[in-house]
């Protein structure tokens, strides 16, 4: 591309980035301590600089030039000067090629060298001394976009949080092993949005899929020197930019995630962003010079402050976004609204979400973050969860978070597999889990929907190898098995990994059954990591952050008809689910709120039929436990202003080694309880059994059944 050297005008210091505006393009880059700000131009191939220009004018610490002869598809990056001072923070650096922060398309990979550090050496003790090589050739560049893409009618679908059911999945992971994709598409957004994957969300009946990091990230130098790749994406390059790998055109084109989101929108179902606004790829204070650190290190990051040449490292990656910074919190809310106006994404679930509510003195959930979101009219819109934690101080903070926020509750994981895994004293916790975690989340007004109830997430053993691995396996990481968690609440059940012995395959399969269904029955909103509907494995690693390959990708493959049995159950249960307002309940319940009968909302019940009594809640070895959901103790209304109608509902969890005979209760409307769902007869007809009120049954060891009061006719 010839470009002319037409007069760079001042232009204007909103919005930052670079913006077409049909006549020229308008480039404006925040930098409170730099000193001069050049914009480089390149050719297509992104290898020769064409043009170099100063930014002509600076607004309130922002630098910014109009260029009336650049066109959209232009590649370019910037060129900071400033002191080279990192005893004081600074750690600018002109020989450093810089990708602007707001670049929506981001072009090129990062072949690492000595030119990506701002300094000299190769010691943690050799940051000091200015670095003199050129970085431009092994930069990755920004290129200008216009918008162009035609949404037609897109309608976001806007399921309520009540009826949310959250698919966890990862671009590649899901698709590059799918054998009803073309070999060619495997690996991308559109991938995502091919008929198959969307044709098997639908039947499953999940309402949204919540895609791990997406943002343009990097392979970490770490890791390529090991051979390995960053797979999980949890090292961002760029906020504004989706990642390139993901892109089928090796041109760029954001259009290609605009048509995955319209296209999953059209079938009904959400997308919410795994981001990661926490920390950057550039780590720790002897890291690469990309982006951030070289516009200006003491603006964008937290950094020590009685030795600002060292990061504070709440995160474990290195450094910590400092959105205690007006410009940085900009930012953070300028991507996060620009993937809900320009990419039409229904929320986001914040990474170390902890780290974005740290001020001076710590976490504060009246932090300048929180506020910032919380009066957004454009994110008031959109769904948003944290993931409650960080490793700096006072970092675990679950159930602490503002009003309009949900959660992943880890507790709740916890709670899952250790009540299935048989251990002792766990009917106390088993019962808040159901219930909606209420001492965690019935504060401010929340909501249960609030607390994220899972048992398996990209982070740790997949479902099946929850129960079938003592331990973690993760040597293929490299890294000497010192990664990973080291309790996983994980059985065998006699054999540690695949097997062919039928009968602990049994067990395994039921118990993944008993784990889904505990999920898909309790009082807040599920999440089902990608696959562990079908039993998908890796292999026991619980931290394939660097897998991408079949270790970290979803194999489709069947291994036998239990599989299939157990992926028809997951979707029979999430259809009963979303029939069932009982198990969506709008507040927390308490056993205060009765129905006309005097049933409570929710009782539980011992195996005598009986509630339970306080005695039996503190029986050590005690394992199963009887829920009784009362549905006309509810209170919720239609849209209409009509109550809710709801079926009474009452749920056995078994998780003894034996069948336990358990007393089904009377109530005073009905005649029966129909057996709707049974975890141990996967095969049995919904309706196909009924229990007489008083009646005993014997329920399968290590099972979950679910009965539908019969009404009087």
């Amino acid at each position: 591309m010839e470009l002319s050297k037409g007069a760079v005008l001042p232009g204007r210091p909103y919005p930052l980035g670079a913006t077409w505006d049909g006549e020229g393009v308008n480039f404006a880059l925040f930098s409170a301590h730099a000193e001069k700000v050049e914009l480089c131009l390149f050719d297509v191939t992104g290898q020769i600089e064409v043009r170099r220009v100063a930014l002509p004018e600076r607004t309130d610490q922002v630098w910014h030039g109009y260029m009336a002869d650049v066109r959209p598809g232009v590649l370019y990056g910037y060129r900071v000067y400033g002191p080279y001072d990192p005893v004081r923070g600074h750690r600018f650096n002109p020989n450093k090629l810089l990708l602007d922060p707001y670049a929506r398309e981001i072009v090129g990979e990062i072949a690492w060298s000595e030119a990506h550090k701002g300094y000299e050496g190769n010691s943690h003790r050799q940051d000091l001394s200015f670095d003199g090589q050129d970085s431009a050739p092994v930069m990755p560049k920004g290129r200008v976009v216009a918008s162009t893409f035609d949404w037609g009618d897109d309608t976001p679908p806007r399921v309520p949080w009540q009826d949310t059911i959250v698919y966890e999945a990862h671009v590649r992971g899901l698709t590059m092993l799918h054998p009803d994709i073309p070999a060619h598409e495997r690996g991308t957004f559109l991938a995502v949005a091919s008929e198959p994957v969307i044709a098997y969300l639908t039947r499953l009946g999940v309402t949204a899929i919540e895609l791990m990091p997406v943002h343009a990230f990097v392979d970490d130098k770490f890791l390529v020197d090991r051979s390995l790749r960053n797979y999980w994406g949890y090292s961002t390059l760029g906020f504004f930019a989706p990642e390139q790998r993901y892109l089928g055109k090796s041109e760029g084109g954001v259009e290609e995630f605009k048509t995955m989101v319209k296209r999953l929108h059209a079938a009904g179902i959400e997308v919410i962003l795994d981001v990661v606004y926490n920390h950057t790829c550039e780590g720790e204070e002897v890291g690469p010079t990309l982006s951030f650190r070289g516009i200006d290190n003491a603006s964008y990051y937290r950094l020590d402050p009685g030795n600002p040449r060292y990061y504070l490292n709440e995160t474990g990656c290195g450094n910590a976004l400092n959105l205690s910074h007006p410009r940085v919190l900009q930012m953070v809310m300028d991507s996060l609204r620009y993937w809900v106006t320009e990419m039409h994404v229904d929320g986001f679930r914040f990474d170390l979400a902890t780290t974005l509510g740290r001020e001076v003195q710590g976490f504060d959930t009246g932090s300048g973050f929180f506020d910032a979101v919380r009066q957004d009219p454009v994110l008031a819109t959109v769904k948003l969860i944290a993931e409650p934690w960080d490793i700096g101080p006072g970092g675990y903070r679950l159930g602490q978070f503002p009003g309009g926020w949900a959660e992943w509750n880890d507790r709740y994981r916890d709670t899952v597999r250790r009540f299935w895994r048989g251990d002792h004293g766990m009917l106390p916790e088993l019962a808040r889990a159901l219930s909606g975690s209420a001492d965690l989340f019935e504060h401010n007004g929340r909501r249960p929907w609030c607390g994220i109830n899972f048992a398996a997430c990209h982070d740790g053993f997949t479902l099946f190898d929850t129960v079938a691995y003592n331990t973690k396996h993760n040597e293929a990481n490299k890294e000497g098995g010192r990664d990973g968690h080291n309790d996983n609440c994980s059985d065998n059940y006699g054999h540690e990994g695949l097997t062919d012995d039928v009968h602990i395959d049994s067990i395994r399969v039921r118990q993944i059954s008993n784990m889904l269904a505990t999920i898909l029955f309790s009082q807040g909103t599920p999440m089902i990591w990608a696959g562990d509907e079908f039993g998908r494995t890796q292999n026991g690693n619980n931290n394939a952050y660097c897998q991408d390959n079949e270790v970290g990708w979803v194999d489709w493959r069947l291994r036998s008809p239990r599989y299939a049995d157990l992926q028809t159950l997951t979707a029979r249960m999430i259809a009963f689910r979303r029939a069932q307002p009982v198990l969506r309940r709008g507040r927390h319940l308490h056993g205060v709120v009765k129905a006309p009968d005097g049933t409570p909302d929710i009782s539980w019940y011992s195996p005598h039929g009986a509630p339970v009594t306080m005695e039996q809640w503190q029986d050590f070895y005690a394992r199963c436990l009887g829920v009784l959901l009362a549905g006309d103790a509810g209170s919720e209304l239609q849209p209409d202003g009509t109550p809710v109608e709801a079926d009474s509902l009452f749920l056995i969890f078994n998780a003894h080694i034996g069948d336990v005979p358990f007393r089904i209760p009377r109530l005073s409307t009905g005649r029966r309880w129909s057996l709707e769902i049974d975890t141990a007869k996967v095969d049995r007809e919904p309706g196909s059994s009924v229990a007489e009120f008083e009646e005993v049954v014997p329920v399968d060891a290590r099972s979950v059944r679910v009965y539908r009061l019969v009404r009087e006719s």
